[in-house]
């Protein structure tokens, strides 16, 4: 009986704290949402907004200019290791007056005689 009657009490609990719980939770989400909603807070989110907007712009500016420099240099120093690469180690010697690109000049075939 001692079991029946803990269920019973834990059932009887539930309900009424589910209920209880229920219209706190909208009372508090009602009243978050005046204090959200109201002028002075809306004030401030905008005001936020604005220093956010202002003041990380150049932040993200600089970050994304120092990004790029970084990117180019590392491309120009891939492309000077690769032609020294292609020069120095293609079978033919390029001679000054060859105009061809890199990629042509490491993709003429070799002779192998």
């Amino acid at each position: 009986m001692g079991k029946l009657s803990f269920l019973a009490g834990l059932a009887a609990g539930y309900v009424l704290g589910a209920k209880a719980g229920t219209q706190r939770y909208e009372q508090i989400r009602r009243t978050s949402g005046k204090v959200w909603n109201s002028e002075p807070v809306q004030k401030q989110v905008e005001n936020a907004k604005e220093a956010a907007r202002t003041k990380a712009a150049p932040v993200v500016a600089d970050m994304v200019a120092d990004a790029a420099r970084a990117t180019g240099e590392k491309l120009r120093q891939g492309r000077t290791i690769a032609s020294e690469a292609i020069t120095h180690d293609s079978p033919e010697p390029r001679r000054s007056e060859d105009h061809t690109d890199a990629w042509a000049a490491a993709t003429r075939p070799t002779t192998t005689d």
